[in-house]
């Protein structure tokens, strides 16, 4: 996402928002592996709501993950 930087003075350069990701750990006891995701703060919600093997089957199906 691209936006404005504004100073004090009302001066505007343009800026970049990157992305909220994190590299996390998470166990699977379905296979008994950890596996490192990159995941944004919307993501790790989503994984203790869901856990991470049906979150992970998911985005599968949505494309997200190859």
């Amino acid at each position: 996402m691209v936006g404005n930087k504004v100073s004090h003075s009302n001066i505007k350069t343009k800026r970049t928002f990157d992305v909220n990701l994190f590299k996390k750990k998470f166990f699977m006891p379905e296979t008994e592996e950890w596996i490192y995701l990159r995941v944004s703060a919307r993501g790790l919600k989503t994984i203790n709501k869901l856990g991470v093997e049906e979150a992970i089957k998911r985005a599968r199906k949505k494309g997200l993950i190859d």
